[in-house]
């Protein structure tokens, strides 16, 4: 097995995405299946809020578990390239003692196993936390009960940890297409020299290293930005609800907490990353003199716009999204009020965005200048 069991541990962002998706559709889905059949004991006057429920449940396993589906498969595929980066030296060595790619890859499938974890937390805690949801989502008139129903364990369980272990075995296969000499030395096959950046010339070296690091780790502005997009719009989601349902606190605070899961997570898991693949950087440069300041903004700093954006993004997407709740789904409620654009949740939000974010470049900052050069002149 070329997948050890401290691997699998950084596989936890891939659970956590997975238990939010899987948590969200169980309630979310059942109570549609439950209230579905239900339609002709609900009294005229309740037809409007019925309707309108189940509008939601759709609409939110419909964005939840698509969302947060392709995020998950943005991350496998993501991990499976940060193992065999890391360990080409070891993956070249079985190449060279004719371990087949085929053979190599069928070992990515226990990546899956994440996957697994994930759904079934999430499919058990969202039918521990489903009475509870029930009487949120209740309806005038009508008594729904909860319904187990066993074929939703191999929708929501069996059916996504297969297809991501489909997913895994492909991306494995394709990733490490190197010879085993450009593994074992640990990049990538020898390529024509690229023409030479003239833009680059004309740039400080502190802002040329700081749009390098971005541009050579695209993979991880994309989860940067997803991370502070998740951070703006589940909280100010989250805070607005209060105001659009009865008794909406508990329905805001589950949004909220969510939201705060998966920014930190992503957050964390890009910047892991960030680290491993710019230590070499920082240690060198705090050979030549460079100051803590400025060795900090040549990694961080390049990402700072795309945190920016990835939280205006996410303000736009959560008024966008309550707005069109409000006059589309919610349209004949007529107990709902206008939503308009809460100012004062913007602002508490982004306090907390700029708060949280700036203790976490703190941490791996610390973490990033404690590598030494010594350990990079001994590394082979």
């Amino acid at each position: 097995m070329v997948i050890s069991a401290k691997d699998g541990l950084k596989l936890v962002g891939i659970s956590i995405v997975c238990f939010c998706a899987v948590f969200v559709c169980t309630f979310f889905l059942n109570f549609y299946l439950d209230v579905l059949p239900l339609e002709s004991e609900v009294g005229e006057q309740s037809q409007a809020i019925y309707k309108a429920q189940l509008a939601t449940a759709q609409m939110c396993c419909g964005v939840t578990g698509g969302v947060l589906s392709i995020i998950a498969a943005f991350l496998l595929a993501f991990y499976i390239k940060l193992y065999i980066d890391g360990h080409a030296t070891t993956l070249g060595t079985l190449k060279a003692l004719g371990y087949s790619e085929r053979r190599l890859a069928v070992n990515f499938c226990i990546f899956a196993l994440a996957v697994l974890i994930g759904c079934t937390l999430g499919f058990g805690l969202g039918h521990a936390f489903m009475p509870y949801i029930y009487e949120q989502l209740a309806i005038d008139g009508i008594t729904v009960n909860i319904t187990f129903r066993p074929w939703l364990i191999a929708l929501l369980i069996v059916a996504p940890s297969a297809r991501f272990a489909a997913l895994a075995l492909s991306v494995a296969r394709v990733a490490p297409r190197r010879s085993a000499i450009a593994l074992l030395r640990g990049g990538a096959e020898s390529a024509k020299p690229s023409k030479p950046d003239v833009k680059s010339k004309n740039r400080p070296f502190l802002t040329e290293v700081a749009f390098k690091t971005v541009s050579a780790n695209k993979l991880l502005a994309f989860f940067v930005t997803f991370s502070c997009f998740c951070f703006a719009a589940m909280v100010q989601m989250g805070i607005g609800m209060e105001n659009l349902i009865s008794d909406g606190t508990a329905m805001g605070w589950l949004i909220l907490s969510i939201g705060i899961v998966l920014a930190l997570t992503s957050a964390f898991m890009s910047m892991t990353a960030l680290v491993r693949n710019n230590g070499k950087t920082i240690a060198l440069m705090k050979t030549v003199g460079y100051p803590l300041a400025k060795r900090t903004a040549a990694v961080f700093l390049g990402f700072a716009p795309l945190a920016a954006l990835g939280f205006a993004v996410g303000t736009v997407y959560q008024y966008v999204f309550l707005t069109l709740m409000v006059n589309i789904v919610f349209a004949n409620v007529g107990e709902v009020p206008q939503y308009g654009f809460d100012v004062g949740a913007l602002f508490i939000t982004l306090a907390a965005f700029v708060a949280s974010y700036t203790a976490i470049v703190a941490l791996y900052t610390f973490k990033l200048n404690r590598t030494s050069v010594k350990s990079i002149m001994t590394e082979t």
